[in-house]
Order: structure tokens, then C-alpha cells, then sequence
């Protein structure tokens, strides 16, 4: 199941994706990718009837695919795709362009509290950031690590300010300071000065603490929808 998942996401890939400006990655530090690695693999052992459970109760929800599979940007402006849980309606991207008057969420990231498109099964994975779990995948390709600023749109980083831009010279993770602090209730801009803080820091301390927070945000709920 999850190995048709791999060959379909690359091939949603936009391939004349071109950021709006140059994009310097950063070195990856020595110990990030060993920490994944090992954390993802370990948690596979212990979460896989989770996915298998969520991937059933996605299947029974309606019509449409277990796994949404969307472009997104990564570290030095490289696209990839990103994998989900299926959380909406089949039709959710050809009705997106409609809601984006009333996203919730001040600045560029559209996010909508009573967003039509969400399916009940999908708000309770959304509650719990269960849809994000097959992103493990992503890391365990080298798309994404599991601490990182969140991979943005490519229509999204499109409108970037320059300053946004320093988000994509590192991985981008699964979860994130901004995601610790409040998720969606953060705003764009308080947004970016959390990521390129985090871009600029470089710690392992830092990831430990990030990731050792992420339980409590996630048993919380604060800011997600």
C-alpha cells in the first residue's frame, strides 16, 4: 500500500517549479539525519496499525484516495511530494480558490476553522495531526526531517517576501516551533520569524526540546484545524 504511494507522489511534482529567487541551502548538520532515521524506524514498529486503522477509516469515509499526495517546496527551493492522510472531500483543490477570502489565519497560509471541504473523519485526524503521519515516509526519503520549518505551497512561496525566504535553506519537518507554539493560531509573520530563528540556530538541543513539545501540542489541539 504504502509503496504506490511513493511512486505517485514524485510524479505530482511541478517539474519547471522555479522558486522567485535564489535559494542558498544550508548544510545539513552531521547528526540530523541519523536522529531521523533512527526515531522513524522505531516509531514504525510501534504506529503501524495506527496507519493501518486510519488508513481503513479514510477508505470508508467517501469517495477518494487514502493518501492526498500534494506539491510542496523544500530545502534550497527543490519540490517534492509531500504525503497526508486524505482529510478532505475528493473535489478540495478545485475549491480551494473560493474559500481563500475567508481564511482564518492572518498573512499568506490559508486556514479556514469550518473549512466545508474537511470530512468528519478527516476533523478528527486534523484534531490529533493524525494526517500527517505518513509525512515519516518523506523522511525517510531525505525530502523532510522531523523537526523543520513546514513546507509551504508553491503558489504560497511565490508571494514569499524576501525574508520568507530563508525558511527553505533548511529540510523542511513534520513538525516545527511555530507548530509548538500555536500551530495555526500563529500568523504568517510571527510564522517566519520562528523558522528562520530555528534556520539559523542549528542545535541539536534545539530539535529535542521542539520534538519532546510537539506531544503536548498535539494532545492540545491549540490552533488545529
Amino acid at each position: 500500500m504504502f509503496s504506490t504511494v511513493r511512486s505517485s507522489a514524485y510524479r505530482s511534482v511541478s517539474p519547471d517549479w522555479q522558486t522567485t529567487s535564489p535559494v542558498r541551502p544550508l548544510p545539513v548538520p552531521f547528526w540530523k539525519r541519523p536522529l531521523d532515521i533512527a526515531l522513524v524506524a522505531g516509531g514504525l514498529l510501534l504506529i503501524w496499525p495506527l496507519l493501518l486503522t486510519i488508513a481503513l477509516a479514510v477508505r470508508l469515509s467517501g469517495p477518494g484516495p487514502v493518501f492526498f499526495v500534494q506539491t510542496r517546496v523544500g530545502r534550497g527551493g527543490v519540490p517534492f511530494g509531500m504525503i497526508k492522510f486524505r482529510s478532505m472531500h475528493a473535489d478540495a483543490e478545485a475549491r480551494r480558490a473560493a474559500l481563500l477570502a475567508d481564511s482564518d489565519r492572518a498573512g499568506i497560509c490559508f486556514k479556514s476553522r469550518k473549512d466545508p471541504r474537511i470530512t468528519p473523519v478527516g476533523r478528527f485526524l486534523r484534531r490529533f495531526s493524525l494526517d500527517e503521519l505518513p509525512q515519516i515516509f518523506n523522511v525517510l526519503r531525505g525530502d523532510m526531517s522531523l523537526v523543520g520549518p513546514r513546507p509551504a505551497l508553491l503558489e504560497e512561496v511565490r508571494s514569499y517576501p524576501a525574508t520568507a525566504m530563508e525558511r527553505l535553506t533548511v529540510l523542511p519537518g513534520l513538525t516545527g516551533l511555530w507548530q509548538v507554539s500555536g500551530r495555526a493560531e500563529v500568523g504568517f509573520d510571527d510564522m517566519v520569524v520562528m523558522d528562520v530563528a530555528y534556520a539559523r540556530d542549528g542545535r541539536f538541543i534545539n530539535d529535542l526540546s521542539i520534538l519532546a513539545r510537539t506531544a503536548k501540542a498535539v494532545v492540545s489541539g491549540r490552533g488545529a484545524y
